[in-house]
């Protein structure tokens, strides 16, 4: 057999890649890796590292486009929409706002906690099985919140999680005051997410490609996307920069970059770039015990035992690279309106990268309707890290034509049409 050929061929080396790669080698397949850059050197090095089944519930609940409105157009906002004209930005946020109701909402989550939770699960399970030094903890969340308003609004947010079967505490102020003492005094309220965990993006990513070539998995670095051999429905050849190379199943999971190479298979995919920043430090000794969302001001804070970081914030502005000081200082900003102690030394790392943001908010995980070869493992938004192992697995099962652990079926591409 061509060295070049494989049993299943995967473009992008991200956390979602990466954990494909690792079941379907756990499974026997023989699997390679085409990566432009560093394996999980994309949104998958930056994010906050939170495990979060708590997060099931989409943000196109209802009511979300007026509270949006007054944020779009602000560039310190957590949601910031580039007004420049652009036409595909423009549908994906009219098919969200279709989506801002409640029967299209309690679908959403419902499909994002199995996966959510059965991915939960997994990463525990790997961390221990493969023996992933990633520095996993089964932390918990904080969501806090200083607003009294904003707090009692929130309130069904705990009832939905409840009938998703997903736990969740609702606390006091001065007991989420207790409970953390890195919080600054004035908490009105917090949702305490016990099922939640946290680990090292940047060391789990790391750890799952070691894992995947020690395993006999192959990642060709700096192998760039250049174009497809196509025969009939079937995908027979990739290539890229480093060659040409096959697979009787390509999966494709390029993250935030699918919907530019699926042009080439003519596939449009209903994804946007939702851009994100994160800022990290060395560890700080006040830091918070356990992972926070500091609600009103939308920021992610995560500590480790070597790293502080602050995270989060969403931008539509296309591919646009590079950073933005403005949203880069609304997360300090942000944070010291909650905590007691934000670094005020210069950072590690300054860092943006993009998300794949599906306009459902449900990964498009499943074999595609128009190539009979080709499997797609992307749009998982900004839950990519949580959602990894479960999708890892998922497309090993489908792969292998054996039963799935959790319904397959909300995150069919067939449901676009792909």
């Amino acid at each position: 057999m061509d060295r070049q050929h494989s049993d299943v061929l995967i473009l992008g080396g991200g956390v979602i890649g990466l954990a494909c790669a690792l079941y379907l080698r756990r499974a026997g397949a023989g699997v390679r890796i085409l990566e432009q850059g560093t394996p999980a050197g994309g949104a998958s090095h930056g994010n906050c590292g939170t495990l979060t089944p708590s997060h099931a519930p989409p943000l196109s609940a209802p009511g979300t486009i007026g509270r949006a409105l007054g944020w779009m157009l602000k560039r310190d906002a957590p949601l910031y929409v580039n007004p420049r004209p652009d036409f595909e930005r423009l549908r994906w946020l009219l098919g969200f706002a279709r989506r801002c109701n409640p029967r299209d909402f309690a679908a959403a989550a419902a499909a994002r906690a199995a996966i959510l939770q059965r991915s939960r699960v997994l990463i525990e399970a790997l961390v221990r099985e493969e023996s992933l030094d990633c520095g996993f903890a089964p932390s918990g969340t904080l969501i806090v919140f200083r607003d009294r308003r904003v707090f009692e609004r929130e309130r069904g947010h705990a009832d939905a999680l409840r009938r998703l079967q997903i736990p969740v505490e609702v606390l006091a102020g001065a007991s989420a005051e207790a409970l953390e003492p890195a919080l600054a005094p004035g908490v009105a309220g917090a949702f305490l997410h016990p099922g939640d965990a946290c680990l090292r993006p940047d060391r789990y990513g790391a750890e799952l490609a070691r894992r995947v070539t020690e395993r006999g998995g192959v990642i060709e670095q700096g192998a760039r996307i250049e174009g497809f051999r196509l025969d009939g429905d079937r995908i027979v050849g990739v290539a890229t920069s480093s060659g040409e190379f096959s697979g009787d199943r390509v999966v494709l999971a390029l993250g935030a970059w699918s919907p530019l190479t699926a042009r080439a298979l003519d596939l449009r995919l209903p994804m946007q770039p939702g851009k994100g920043y994160s800022i990290t430090w060395p560890a700080q000794t006040a830091a918070p015990r356990i992972p926070l969302v500091l609600k009103e001001r939308s920021v992610c804070v995560t500590a480790w035992g070597d790293g502080f970081r602050l995270g989060s914030t969403m931008e539509f502005s296309g591919y646009t690279e590079g950073l933005n000081r403005v949203r880069l200082d609304a997360l300090t900003r942000g944070a010291r309106v909650y905590l007691r102690n934000v670094p005020q030394v210069s950072p590690q790392e300054e860092w943006w990268g993009w998300r794949p943001m599906c306009v459902d908010e449900l990964p498009l995980i499943g074999l595609s309707t128009r190539w009979t070869n080709l499997m797609l493992a992307t749009g998982h938004g900004m839950l990519g890290v949580s959602m990894s192992a479960a999708t890892g697995e998922l497309v090993t099962a489908l792969c292998r034509g054996t039963a799935p652990a959790f319904d397959p079926d909300p995150y069919a591409p067939a449901r676009f049409g792909l």
